[in-house]
């Protein structure tokens, strides 16, 4: 099969743009659930169908037995939902209550529990264009499987995925609010590598965390099942897509929703997980801060009422394994702020060796805001797992200067970008004598305590680490240089000179 995280997307693009021509005058925020609720129903009735087709092939099965489909993790779906009802509906001038009707079939079996509240149900609302959905429905009917030579779930997780991506775009600020940049989860990803254990986020919005830490397993040889997957979200409708979203690439996890969020309402309070990955909205000032003053979780110090940054660090590091990692994607701001106490409680995460590596990004990487953002790589033992001895030390990587543009507005990182960050850390980790890291000037550098609380004030900035990037020798002596730059400067005083007493002329003559 071909590796579906590096293959050429041309397929899901020209699928999204076929499907985008279609929203009329919908919002894309609007739009985006009508299409990925099809996409959902695209992929559970192909992953349906296949497997009905094996059993119906096996004297000793029953293919219309749900029992049956439980125990492979494929939704049972009635006759009603499944595409090829569907497809034969398509110019049904009820397709609108036809889809609507399929996806309350599909949530009332019991074996679908996990489906409960999740599937949208409003396509038959009357300012929803009913022709578009059935073109709709053409359109995702032409996916052919034996083309593309990966199976239902693949594609059809791939498709998603890819579209999820397109929406966030499209949306733009609001994008981000449910959608993480693709190159930022994988290389976070990258750096934990979350092989085993249990892996949560506070905030998963769609769950993109999730499906980069699965492929990563994948990749590297590993079972999906290696890993339990953790989250919660406090927006229903993203929480809605995250369900959708794993389930479409087939992930069993357990993702909590409450419209409290987990600062007020944490819905996994004795959780402890191996691997945490986040992405926080940036900077929130409306979280809660005075409802939590004396809580358990500020073990560092009380986090500012206005601004959440120090929160999020506190809460996942509470959540963490004594050995687990973390690693948190937030503002730039949270690595040199002093206002309301955060220099204090950055001092203390510091003092207690709990900060492992910080990594500068560039800025235009994310939908939502075009700020530079940081990378947050926690652990609670720099000793632990067979790594090299990193106590009382933290590695600083800037990638300010990385990526490209991929539009006017947004960049990205490519996979050979991704894999230096990623390796610069690992090696940076490395007991192997193999594995030799070395300060790289411009981009990264190690540096021991003494260094952060003498020098620089506890301030992570990764930029006051690693120096300027080594000037390329030209090969000229240093005295030809010097003569040449000196010639240079003469001959420029030479022509200030001559401008200032041409224009006090023109002056003197008005």
């Amino acid at each position: 099969m071909s590796d579906l995280r590096t293959s050429d997307l041309g397929f899901e693009a020209d699928l999204f743009k076929a499907a985008d021509r279609l929203r009329g005058n919908l919002e894309p925020s609007e739009y985006k659930h009508v299409v990925l609720g099809l996409v959902f129903l695209k992929y559970i009735s192909e992953a349906f169908e296949s497997y009905h087709t094996e059993l119906a092939q096996d004297e000793y099965a029953d293919p219309e037995d749900p029992e049956e489909y439980l125990a492979e993790n494929i939704f049972w779906v009635p006759i009603e939902a499944r595409w090829t009802h569907l497809r034969n509906s398509a110019r049904d001038p009820n397709i609108g209550k036809i889809i609507d009707d399929a996806m309350e079939s599909i949530e009332r079996v019991p074996a679908n529990e996990k489906l409960k509240g999740v599937l949208p149900k409003n396509y038959a609302r009357p300012t929803l264009n009913k022709e578009m959905l059935g073109d709709l429905i053409d359109l995702f009917s032409k996916i052919d499987m034996r083309k593309q030579q990966e199976d239902a779930r693949d594609l059809l997780g791939r498709v998603y995925e890819y579209f999820l991506a397109g929406f966030a775009s499209s949306e733009g600020k609001r994008g981000g609010e449910f959608f993480t940049p693709r190159s930022v989860v994988r290389t976070l990803v990258s750096m934990l590598e979350p092989k085993q254990g249990r892996v949560y986020d506070p905030c998963c919005g769609s769950g993109g965390m999730f499906i980069q830490s699965e492929n990563f397993i994948e990749d590297h040889g590993g079972q999906r099942d290696d890993i339990s997957v953790y989250g919660q979200e406090i927006n229903h409708t993203t929480w809605r897509l995250a369900m959708m979203n794993l389930a479409v690439q087939g992930i069993d996890a357990e993702i909590r929703w409450n419209n409290e969020g987990s600062f007020i309402r944490d819905e996994l309070p004795d959780l402890r997980a191996d691997h945490i990955l986040a992405n926080p909205p940036f900077n929130i000032s409306d979280w809660g801060g005075e409802r939590l003053t004396e809580d358990a979780r500020w073990k560092f110090g009380k986090p500012p009422k206005g601004n959440a940054n120090y929160a999020w660090l506190q809460h996942i590091l509470h959540h963490l394994t004594p050995r687990g990692t973390a690693g948190v994607v937030l503002a730039n701001g949270s690595m040199s702020s002093q206002q309301s106490g955060e220099g204090e409680i950055r001092r203390t995460m510091i003092e207690a060796d709990k900060v492992d590596c910080m990594v500068a990004l560039p800025g235009q990487l994310f939908y939502s805001t075009q700020i530079p953002a940081c990378l947050w790589i926690l652990a609670n033992d720099k000793s632990a797992n067979g790594h090299r001895d990193r106590r009382g030390e933290v590695l600083f990587i800037d990638a300010r200067n990385m990526g490209h543009m991929v539009d006017r507005v947004r960049r990205d990182f490519d996979e050979s970008e991704i894999e230096k960050i990623a390796d610069t850390y690992h090696r940076w980790r490395a007991k192997a004598p193999n594995e030799t890291y070395k300060d790289e000037p411009g981009f990264c550098a190690s540096a021991d305590l003494d260094t952060i609380r003498d020098k620089h004030d506890f301030i992570l900035t990764p930029g006051r680490y690693v120096g300027a990037a080594d000037v390329e020798d030209d090969g000229v002596p240093f005295k030809e240089r010097i003569v040449s730059l000196r010639t240079e400067l003469d001959a420029q005083f030479k022509l200030s000179l001559e401008l200032t007493n041409k224009i006090r002329t023109q002056i003197s003559e008005v």
